[in-house]
């Protein structure tokens, strides 16, 4: 059924209608709510463990079906033609709402029947006769413009209240684009669950938001399965995440987890730091190796034979056949753990295989009982001891000895010099484990006992991520799929992710399919451009964002005398509506701080919530990376530069500093700016 026209509006005022149907959606979704919360569970449930899951279902669905009130219910609405869809209108939304008949009054984004919204064009209108998308003024529906897609009258244009969503001021968290999807983008968030997506994206090409909106999109096309297993979203750091944690459930989707991928390896506690050099043999897929042979390492191989008594009668198992049972083990390249655990099984059915021979006609519980048989357990402890991961690495890290034996032919001697703890520690609490070492815990904590897999995991910001971090990951989806963005040209570590097809199969998923989006919606074209003259220099043949943008936006370049002008280039860019980033390099970011505060400027740290008072953010440039402001001031590019340990990840820096402003950007320099730039 069509939605219902709203008749209290006249046929001559179609913004009026257009009100008083989003009125009464919203009406609609207030029953629905209602509804829900009317709900006694008393009379559906047997016990109280039933109660209690049916309890927490229907909190969640109550806060689903909230009506933000800065929140449209819908933005956009299709009309087909006669000859289909029996000429229905759909508008389309952020939730499907119904009304009291279970008529839709607003289809959700996410529905096929939605997909025409964003993918009809007049080449190929997919039987859409008009496209209405509405403009919004806080809450209140304030416009509305149409797009006649069979009309072969009608020019084509630049639809003028998509450009003003794309380009509005945002103060906050990031927010969903749901209005502003374009077709290259909705193809990435509907390809299918079964399917690995690596999404390659410059700046403000929405690569966080495409992923962001697969997740909510999978989630509706296979609720039942990733209920199950379950959806994770990984970002770079907490600062990132506090960013975009209000997309999903703007979107009612409650129940995805966010981590870091130091949280996924919080198995020690991370207090110390690598020097370059040994991070970067750490974050090295070949460490993987030493591992495994350092796992595999403590099994031992049987050279006395097992005695099992029961009752009068002994039953011998020789150390050639005890031998035979643990290469067979070994060859079957399970679990470390689950080996082990079926090693004292493998013991008991060749007593049972004895018995039989015998005469004697035993059954499953007592080859269960033959296993827990002291004899049989002391064999098992001698030959495959239990292997705790962090004592592994802490030897391995410790002990040049242990390290050389497993590190032969894999890492040369001056590698493993460079891994090696000078001063070892007494135990694993009191070592100064470092985010890389947490990481090869991880991958021996897998060595022994397997990683649970999810449904789908987003990964962002991954060209980040060492060899080993991929493996991190990848082991926490090996039975689902991922989402993996990011941007080759914003690599600013050691050890960054030079090509696509090396990471994924570091992640396990070689088959991935690489989508590159090339088109910028957020970032001004005169500062795209100018940030562009980096990437020869970053990431040769990499593909220069073209912004989109009618808004060229504005660029300033200009010398600057000291912090107090750079003070004054926050207040003037304080005149300007929306939110401030403030980013310099991070050893600068201390003097700034007390200038401002000199100067009663009021200023947030990354991840603190702006608000009308507190619009200007201070930056360090280390953790600007997936930030996005309406207005940048830089602080001296060369100094952003020098801070890294190279030049080309200080010119990776700088073009993510660069690249954050939305509406406009101040560069000050105190000192040349780098030759690239010219």
């Amino acid at each position: 059924m069509p939605a219902p026209e709203a008749p209290e509006a006249p046929a001559h005022d179609p913004l009026g209608r257009e009100r008083a149907h989003l009125t009464a959606s919203r009406a609609a979704l207030r029953a629905m709510r209602e509804d829900v919360e009317a709900l006694d569970i008393r009379d559906v449930t047997a016990n109280w463990v039933n109660a209690a899951v049916l309890e927490s279902q229907i909190n969640e669905r109550i806060k689903a079906l909230a009506d933000l009130a800065h929140t449209p219910l819908f933005f956009g609405r299709l009309d087909y033609l006669q000859t289909t869809q029996e000429g229905q209108r759909f508008y389309i939304g952020r939730r499907h709402v119904h009304d009291g008949e279970g008529d839709p009054m607003v289809i959700d984004w996410r529905a096929p029947v939605s997909q025409p919204f964003y993918r009809a064009s007049r080449k190929i209108p997919m039987d859409v006769r008009l496209r209405r998308r509405f403009g919004y003024t806080g809450g209140d529906l304030t416009a509305y413009e149409d797009e006649h897609l069979t009309d072969p009258t009608e020019a084509d244009r630049t639809s003028r209240l998509l450009q003003a969503e794309i380009e509005r001021p945002r103060v906050g968290p990031m927010r969903d684009i749901v209005a502003t999807i374009q077709p290259e983008q909705d193809e990435i968030v509907r390809s299918g669950l079964s399917g690995t997506v690596c999404v390659q994206g410059g700046p403000g090409t929405g690569k966080t938001a495409v992923g962001l909106h697969r997740v909510a999109y999978l989630l509706y096309a296979h609720r039942e399965r990733l209920a199950r297993t379950g959806t994770l979203v990984i970002g770079p750091n907490r600062s990132f995440l506090h960013y975009i944690e209000q997309v999903l459930p703007a979107l009612g989707e409650l129940e995805v987890k966010q981590a870091t991928v130091a949280d996924l390896v919080a198995h020690v506690e991370v207090r110390g730091a690598d020097e370059p050099a040994a991070a970067l043999v750490k974050g090295d897929a070949r460490m993987a190796e030493v591992l495994r042979r350092a796992v595999r390492s403590h099994v031992t191989m049987p050279t006395e034979p097992v005695m099992v008594v029961r009752g009068s009668r002994r039953w011998r198992i020789p150390a050639y056949e005890l031998e035979e049972i643990v290469r067979e083990l070994l060859d079957r390249d399970i679990r470390y753990g689950a080996a082990r655990d079926a090693l004292p099984q493998r013991i008991a059915h060749a007593v049972l295989v004895r018995m039989e021979q015998a005469g004697e006609a035993p059954d499953d519980r007592v080859q269960d009982s033959v296993a827990r048989n002291a004899a049989v357990k002391a064999a098992v402890k001698a030959i495959w001891p239990p292997v705790d991961p962090a004592k592994l690495v802490l030897r391995l890290l410790s002990d040049p000895d242990f390290l050389a034996e497993h590190a032969d032919g894999v890492l040369s001697a001056d590698e493993q010099k460079a891994v090696f703890w000078t001063r070892p520690p007494r135990s694993v609490r009191s070592a100064r484990w470092s985010a890389a070492d947490a990481v090869l815990v991880d991958e021996a904590n897998d060595l022994v006992e397997r990683t649970p897999s999810l449904g789908h995991v987003v990964l962002d910001e991954a060209q980040d991520l060492s060899p080993m971090q991929y493996r991190a990951v990848g082991r926490r989806c090996t039975t689902g799929s991922a989402t993996v963005l990011g941007d080759l040209a914003q690599g600013t570590t050691p050890w960054a992710t030079a090509d696509w097809s090396e990471a994924l199969a570091h992640l396990g998923k070689p088959d991935a399919v690489v989508e590159e989006l090339t088109a910028g919606f957020r970032v001004p074209r005169e500062v795209i451009a100018y940030a562009s003259r980096l990437l020869p220099h970053v990431s040769p043949g990499l593909t220069e964002v073209r912004s989109v943008r009618e808004s060229p936006g504005s660029l300033e370049i200009r010398p600057s005398e000291g912090d107090g002008d750079v003070v004054a280039a926050c207040l003037s860019a304080l005149r300007h509506e929306g939110s401030i980033g403030l980013i310099a390099a991070d050893d600068r970011a201390p003097a700034l701080a007390a200038a401002l505060t000199g100067a009663g400027v009021r200023f947030l740290a990354p991840g603190e919530e702006t608000t009308p008072d507190a619009r200007l953010t201070l930056v360090p440039a280390s953790l600007a990376k997936g930030l996005e402001y309406d207005y940048v001031v830089l602080d001296d590019p060369a100094a952003v530069v020098a801070a890294e340990p190279d030049e080309r990840t200080g010119l990776r820096r700088l073009y993510v500093a660069l690249t954050r402003a939305v509406s406009g950007l101040t560069v000050l320099h105190s000192s040349p700016l780098p030759w690239q730039l010219g």
